[in-house]
């Protein structure tokens, strides 16, 4: 049975420490207003809001096929009173519901989710051209779609993108985990027929992360004839995955064959220019300020994943706010410096020398020998900078792995590059793109 407390369990165990001190564990339950199908929660300002709907949707959708019919109202405090008083049904809710029976059809697309405020850039375009011709002529030119790629670059952005751009007609969209769920309990209650209706006379099908499925040969089986009665209708299929689908492990041969009958297109990781634009469209539609001083560091430091991309600008806006703070570099770098030592554990002196060999055309061990050439040694000197960048070794121990005399030679590379930066036109730029380059690659 779901309870308030349960809800609020699962807010927990899905934030950090600084989310649960800053927000979760300012939100409370208003018993008195509340009723077994309808939680009311509160929250003491516009910001925590904003967070709880940025962040937290998506949790409690995950008890959806639990809570049934039950509503979830997040309220400001300044009006429970309110409501308390004239019981006014004037909110600002976040509303999840989910009904029963199977054949009950709600919407769970996401209206933020649409083509006009997806970034386009290299690394996605291809599944961007693909999902837009599919939602414009459903079933005529990419079925089924496969979008596969990483977590957090995008691919259920556009899976929703697809059912929003067509609204008009009967979409359904769910993860491939609601998808087994229906299932089952259709098998439990003997309604089997109630799920077919549902899941084999829509407009369009839209499943997201179809690997759930993988091992689970009883949901492959109906799924497959699902597909095969919906493909031979012509009616759209978009399905999204973690990985191409002839590398899912546990996946029928038939199922893979069936996927690969249309189009599969890859998300990758994006390149920076393409994650600074991620950045300045989020900034722009949720109204953040940030220079483009901190864009470039936001898009530098972090890895590429777009929802931690999000998450991040969240919660500088939201920290801000609370403490009354301009967002300043100096802010961002000390808000952000958990996240970016966690992203940079992973790179070591090796992986750098690899990158930096690789990108200026020069030999890994050229950079670690002792040649003075003025190509090489200016590699030697970024190679050191990056290292000291991203690892936080310190001078002596670079020094020895370059077989320096000493330490001294180590902050004199540094300091050459920092004034290469500020006086050389576009070095700035160079810098940067290793840096990205080095986050891409091996991360």
């Amino acid at each position: 049975m779901i309870n308030a407390d349960i809800i609020l369990e699962e807010f927990k165990k899905n934030s950090n420490s600084f989310e649960y001190s800053k927000c979760i564990k300012k939100i409370t339950f208003q018993e008195k207003l509340s009723n077994e199908n309808n939680f009311i929660f509160s929250v003491p300002n516009i910001f925590i809001l904003k967070w709880i709907n940025h962040r937290y949707t998506s949790i409690l959708g995950g008890l959806s096929n639990d809570l049934k019919e039950i509503e979830i109202d997040f309220l400001l405090f300044k009006d429970i009173k309110d409501k308390l008083n004239t019981k006014s049904k004037e909110k600002t809710p976040i509303i999840i519901k989910e009904e029963n029976p199977i054949n009950k059809k709600i919407s769970t697309l996401l209206p933020s989710n649409i083509f006009d405020n997806f970034i386009v850039g290299a690394s996605n375009q291809f599944a961007y051209v693909t999902s837009l011709s599919s939602a414009q002529k459903p079933g005529k030119e990419f079925n089924p779609l496969v979008i596969y790629g990483g977590v957090g670059l995008g691919k259920t952005h556009l899976l929703h993108a697809i059912g929003n751009h067509c609204s008009s007609l009967d979409v359904i969209c769910v993860t491939a985990e609601t998808f087994t769920n229906d299932f089952t309990h259709a098998l439990i209650n003997k309604n089997l027929s109630s799920f077919k209706k549902k899941y084999r006379n829509c407009d369009v099908l839209l499943i997201d992360d179809i690997q759930f499925i993988s091992g689970k040969f009883g949901i492959q089986e109906e799924f497959f004839h699902t597909f095969n009665e919906l493909h031979s209708k012509s009616i759209q299929i978009v399905l999204t995955s973690d990985k191409k689908p002839n590398n899912i492990k546990g996946l029928e041969d038939r199922l893979k064959s069936r996927f690969e009958m249309g189009i599969t297109a890859n998300i990758k990781q994006p390149e920076l220019e393409t994650k600074i634009n991620i950045i300045k469209k989020k900034c722009e539609i949720d109204n953040i300020n940030i220079s483009d001083e901190i864009t470039i560091y936001i898009a530098t430091n972090l890895n590429s994943s777009i929802r931690e991309i999000e998450g991040v600008l969240m919660k500088l806006n939201a920290y801000a706010n609370m403490i009354n703070q301009n967002i300043t570099l100096e802010f961002t770098k000390n808000i952000l410096k958990e996240h970016i030592s966690q992203s940079n554990n992973k790179i070591s002196t090796e992986d750098i020398i690899n990158v930096v060999s690789k990108k200026l055309n020069i030999k890994p061990s050229e950079i670690k020998s002792k040649n003075k050439s003025k190509k090489i040694a200016e590699a030697r000197r970024i190679t050191i900078f990056l290292i000291r960048e991203f690892t936080k070794q310190s001078t002596i121990s670079i020094a020895s792995f370059f077989f320096m005399k000493d330490h001294s030679s180590v902050s004199h590379a540094i300091r050459k590059i920092k004034s290469d930066i500020k006086n050389i036109e576009d070095y700035h730029k160079k810098i940067e793109d290793l840096k990205s380059i080095i986050l891409l690659e091996i991360k």
